[in-house]
């Protein structure tokens, strides 16, 4: 099972606020696969724990410009509210996005819808 870091929506993943997540390069991505949550894959100290959040499902991968969410004003924030930002814009959305992944908003990204897997009690 592959790590997925969500460092900037850990939260919202502990909180199962959010179920869809947009990522650069995510190519290999599939419906059905699932992924560990952890706060952070990369820039961990050594000796730093990997810290693991939930197990998730891809239920949809599709492309799609970033700009998508600004192009249809409802869409935009329905996606927001599916990203765990539910009182951001659109707008602010994607100017956060850019700045953490250093990209505009004319960059195809891979729009990751999922589902939470409960845990065997």
């Amino acid at each position: 099972m592959r790590n997925a870091s969500f460092i900037h929506t850990q939260q919202q993943v502990l909180d199962e606020l959010k179920d869809v997540t947009r990522r650069l390069n995510w190519h290999w991505a599939k419906p059905g696969m699932q992924l560990q949550a952890v706060r952070k894959c990369r820039g961990r100290k050594a000796g730093e724990p990997m810290e693991k959040l939930k197990v998730v499902e891809i239920v949809s991968v599709r492309r799609e410009k970033l700009s998508a969410m600004l192009d249809d004003p409802v869409y935009g924030q329905e996606e927001c509210r599916r990203e765990g930002f539910p009182d951001y814009t659109p707008e602010q959305f994607v100017k956060m996005f850019c700045e953490n992944m250093n990209c505009t908003p004319d960059r195809e990204v891979a729009r990751v819808e999922f589902k939470y897997v409960k845990e065997a009690a």
